[in-house]
């Protein structure tokens, strides 16, 4: 396999992060106000995390990263993409919170950073653009401490398969993906992005992988890993469905009249 992917999949993320940076969905003068982006209950499960390093692998432009550092982690952000990064800086500077943060592809994590942490955090979007996940497993478990933890949160893979994924006014959801993802990955062409639909965008190619359940549980498993926790959440971030009814916390969840669906997940695993 040719880095076509990785020139791809990083043009498209350094023309996205400045729209994203802007948009209403990540809503940044909330986050400037002190409002925290973590909503899937990390914080409450990891408890106190004060004076912990931990890292945050494909952080995008970093608002993750900050709210684990405004809860008193010293952390550090990764993303291969230099203008979400700069973006990252750029906002750790202005709400003055101590942060750093490295432009690294993922699989090269261990040794641009040559160390380890208490807490190896990641998800949320990310590993659908990689296309080996026992290498990145192998990362996470370079990454970590002896005793340390793995947190890990994505949306769910069988969001993959659906035609009308994104799309608000469907009223019927028939498959249209296949679960298992070829080797090769899927080659998808994207105007705008997921947080802005209308936004002009020039770099519309990409190459996504998706990952099924047994495939990250296995690959961290041989990593040397050991999975203390693996929950299924009838909740997202994204209210990827017009007829998605608001959940706690700006979460969303299918209405009592229609069948369930499983919409992320949250693995956790630690080191010896």
């Amino acid at each position: 396999m040719t880095d076509k992917w990785l020139e791809l999949n990083k043009a498209s993320w350094n023309e996205r992060a400045p729209i994203h940076v802007r948009s209403s969905m990540y809503d940044i003068d909330a986050f400037r106000a002190g409002r925290s982006s973590l909503v899937n209950g990390e914080l409450d499960a990891i408890g106190d995390v004060t004076g912990k390093e931990l890292v945050h692998l494909q952080c995008h432009f970093g608002l993750d990263t900050l709210s684990w550092a405004r809860a008193g982690a010293k952390v550090t952000g990764l993303d291969f993409s230099d203008t979400a990064i700069a973006a990252a800086r750029d906002i750790a500077a202005e709400i003055g919170v101590d942060a750093e943060f490295v432009v690294s592809n993922v699989y090269d994590a261990a040794k641009a950073l040559g160390r380890q942490y208490d807490i190896v955090y990641t998800g949320i979007g990310a590993i659908c653009w990689l296309p080996d996940i026992d290498a990145w497993a192998q990362v996470m478990a370079d990454l970590v401490k002896p005793g340390g933890e793995i947190y890990f949160v994505e949306f769910h893979p069988i969001e993959w398969i659906w035609d009308e994924y994104l799309n608000p006014g469907v009223e019927r959801l028939t498959p249209g993906y296949d679960y298992f993802t070829p080797k090769e990955g899927l080659a998808l062409h994207e105007p705008g992005s997921y947080a802005d639909r209308d936004a002009v965008t020039e770099h519309n190619d990409t190459v996504q992988w998706n990952h099924g359940l047994g495939e990250v549980v296995t690959a961290l498993i041989k990593a040397g890993l050991r999975i203390t926790e693996l929950k299924e959440h009838d909740t997202t971030m994204v209210k990827v469905w017009d007829f998605l009814e608001e959940a706690d916390n700006g979460l969303y969840k299918m209405p009592a009249d229609r069948p369930n669906l499983p919409f992320m997940y949250t693995l956790r695993a630690v080191k010896g």
